[in-house]
């Protein structure tokens, strides 16, 4: 179902970007408009995807909600309030590892607690048992070169879901990964979510994997200037199992409604120039 006239903002947001214009000073003192005009709002238990060509501006939304980046114009609130600084009431999970290889799994985990002042006791059993939720209760005394890029993730995803953050922010976190592990992954995210649902905002290149995990998915126009050009409803059915929902035929109708909008975007990118 396709969503006519941009997302519907309200105050009950956990994140909202409202009129929001991002724009950066390249050499020379040249001007980059990287998105411009986005209005965008991601409900408290609602699971957002986010797709577009390369250079559209995924990652730049991400950070301005994370308060990594300052927009030109327009501004970003979280649970009504402007956002001034780093977004503390939210987790951002990267593509690339940010794990210390000198520290262990659990060490890795326990880490995420410091800034919180919790004793190291208590951080050390809390990091433990998240571990045991995505899968390496017996893994916890291996570094990151000892694990797989699955584990790894599952390390990595551990220490963000241990702060309790509020909103989700995820930069194509499976990316990395192969076919069956991105589809393992994919579900532990989404029992996970389901037992707790948080705010998310999800950036995949893969469109599958947005319907597959998502409750809208939000298309982005080629760069310069990205803008928010289709938002589609995924009225799937939850619980979802990733290789199971994508054979069914309203899942198909989906994808070649969402293609129809995306795969003009991508043209256009890719008629722009190299990726």
């Amino acid at each position: 179902m396709r969503l006519v006239g941009g997302t519907a903002l309200g105050h009950g947001d956990a994140v909202r970007l409202e009129d929001v214009s991002i724009a950066f000073t390249l050499k020379g003192g040249k001007r980059y408009v990287a998105v411009e005009g986005i209005d965008l709002g991601v409900m408290p238990g609602e699971f957002v995807a986010i797709v577009g060509p390369t250079g559209s501006g995924k990652s730049t939304l991400l950070n301005a909600a994370a308060g990594l980046l300052k927009p030109a114009s327009g501004r970003v609130t979280v649970f009504s309030s402007a956002l001034s600084g780093l977004n503390a009431r939210a987790g951002y999970l990267f593509q690339a590892d940010a794990l210390m290889p000198w520290k262990t799994a659990l060490d890795n985990v326990a880490v995420a607690l410091e800034p919180q002042s919790v004793k190291r006791a208590e951080a050390l059993a809390r990091a433990r048992d998240w571990l045991g939720k995505v899968g390496l209760a017996t893994f916890v005394d291996r570094y990151p070169h000892m694990l797989s890029g699955g584990q790894r993730k599952r390390v990595a995803l551990a220490q963000m879901l241990i702060r309790d953050p509020e909103i989700l922010l995820m930069d194509e976190p499976f990316g990395p990964l192969d076919a069956q592990t991105r589809q393992i992954m994919g579900n532990l995210l989404l029992d996970l979510w389901a037992a707790n649902r948080k705010a998310v905002m999800f950036v995949t290149h893969d469109l599958e994997e947005a319907i597959a995990l998502s409750d809208r998915v939000v298309v982005l126009s080629a760069g310069p200037a990205a803008r928010i050009v289709g938002e589609f409803k995924v009225d799937l059915a939850r619980p979802r199992d990733i290789s199971e929902i994508r054979l069914e035929p309203q899942f198909h109708a989906l994808y070649k409604e969402i293609w129809s909008c995306l795969r003009v975007e991508v043209s256009r990118a890719y008629a722009s120039g190299p990726a």
